[in-house]
């Protein structure tokens, strides 16, 4: 469980699998059944996702629902699938190792559930009652993935014959992209595409477990490269010279190319996203983002790779992206594009602290995984706990590395005066 007690984390719910996990599968069917008449279900790539989607339909169907299964499929193609149903569930822990899995949940427009639907869950999943044998459900089957694919096909254009290297991860994303991207005219040159349910490399998309994908874009001459996690909700990328993208670079390339003037980010991602759009901040979580993209903005992401584009779903997207991504490496000149985006020195360091959530909430955080930003006109620092482990972490960025440094040092002086005070 996360540090709170409850049930979900900041992308839904997520645990090593066992037998407490299946029950709670159950239970959450149950929860999603009694308050939906019609559910989608899907899941990613791990060896767990049968028998928990199977314990999550028997609870919806315990519900009276009606349940439409996607099969294996990544949480953006089941959230997508879900714009004509009450809801959608999928049975995924998206970049988590292999033996972990969980659900996430969305809402018809593709957005994650909400804090407050999520404590309604919370609250009520022990008190659901199991239907009588008069109002049974049913589950039916469903084309997620051909309806995502349709629905991206016809809005994006990629150059004829554009070479690109697509690594699913072994994830979700095996059974789309590589499929998407032949049938828009490119020439993807798939790899990790197997679904065994086992990953080749770690699924989350970060630069130290992708070493051999600048060798491999060399070898074989593609104009770019992308990159999913397990759900492949995420993508990352690499340009035609095999250089990995940053998030915060992505973030600005996604923004300019679609001329996006509203943009919603996360309080880590880089303050060179402000020069190019008008930019709303919520904490770390892509269903932060997604949440407020229901009120205000035109694109949203984080940079660990979550891309959201509103046109096609709230849910990030990453064959969306990877599409858009090889559409825009056919008209750009990717390196020189890059080369002309403003990049801000960036520092991060973290403090072991086993009470490092209750520091926080000592600092005034309202909620110490989010934590407390300080903001200054050349530069900020985000001081916030970790939600994994027992860290505080601190980010800063200035407009020179002299400015970061000092941000940096105002943050941990901030804790350590804090610290202090408490012993004291």
């Amino acid at each position: 469980m996360n540090h709170s007690g409850m049930l979900f984390g900041s992308s839904g719910i997520r645990r090593r699998y066992d037998e407490n996990l299946i029950r709670l599968a159950v239970k959450v069917g149950k929860a999603i059944g009694s308050k939906n008449g019609r559910v989608v279900i899907g899941r990613d790539t791990r060896t767990t996702g049968p028998l928990l989607s199977s314990a999550f339909c028997a609870g919806a169907c315990s519900a009276g629902a009606m349940v439409f299964d996607g099969g294996i499929a990544p949480t953006p193609s089941i959230a997508f699938a879900g714009r004509n149903t009450d809801a959608a569930c999928v049975v995924t822990a998206s970049h988590n190792p292999e033996p972990y899995n969980g659900m996430k949940l969305f809402n018809p427009d593709g957005s994650s559930y909400s804090a407050i639907q999520q404590k309604e869950i919370e609250e009520k999943i022990e008190d659901i009652l199991w239907g009588t044998w008069k109002n049974q459900g049913t589950i039916h089957s469903i084309p997620a993935i051909e309806l995502h694919r349709k629905a991206i096909a016809d809005k994006i254009h990629i150059k004829e014959n554009l070479k690109v290297l697509v690594d699913c991860g072994n994830g979700a994303g095996s059974v789309i992209t590589p499929h998407l991207l032949s049938g828009m005219g490119a020439k993807p040159i798939a790899v990790n595409a197997n679904v065994s349910g086992t990953f080749v490399r770690p699924s989350e998309p970060l630069p130290e477990h992708l070493t051999y994908i600048p060798p491999l874009v060399k070898k074989t001459g593609v104009e770019c490269a992308v990159i999913h996690d397990g759900d492949a909700d995420r993508m990352m990328a690499f340009d035609k010279n095999g250089a990995f993208i940053p998030g915060d670079i992505l973030l600005i390339l996604f923004t300019k190319y679609l001329g996006a003037k509203q943009v919603v980010t996360t309080y880590d991602a880089s303050m060179a996203i402000e020069e190019v759009a008008e930019v709303r901040r919520t904490p770390v979580g892509d269903a932060f983002v997604s949440e407020q993209l229901v009120r205000w903005g035109d694109f949203g992401g984080e940079p660990s790779g979550a891309w959201i584009f509103p046109q096609i779903s709230r849910c990030p997207d990453g064959p969306f992206a990877a599409a858009l991504f090889c559409e825009m490496a056919g008209e750009w000149d990717l390196p020189s594009e890059i080369a002309s985006i403003p990049s801000y020195p960036i520092m991060r360091t973290s403090l072991s602290l086993e009470n490092a959530q209750d520091m926080l909430y000592a600092l005034g955080a309202v909620n110490p995984t989010d934590g407390i930003r300080i903001e200054e006109e050349d530069g900020w620092c985000l001081v916030r706990a970790s939600g994994t482990e027992p860290k505080i972490r601190f980010t800063a960025e200035g407009k020179t590395a002299s400015v970061a440094k000092k941000l940096l040092e105002k943050g941990e002086e901030m804790v350590r005066i804090a610290r202090n005070e408490v012993k004291n």
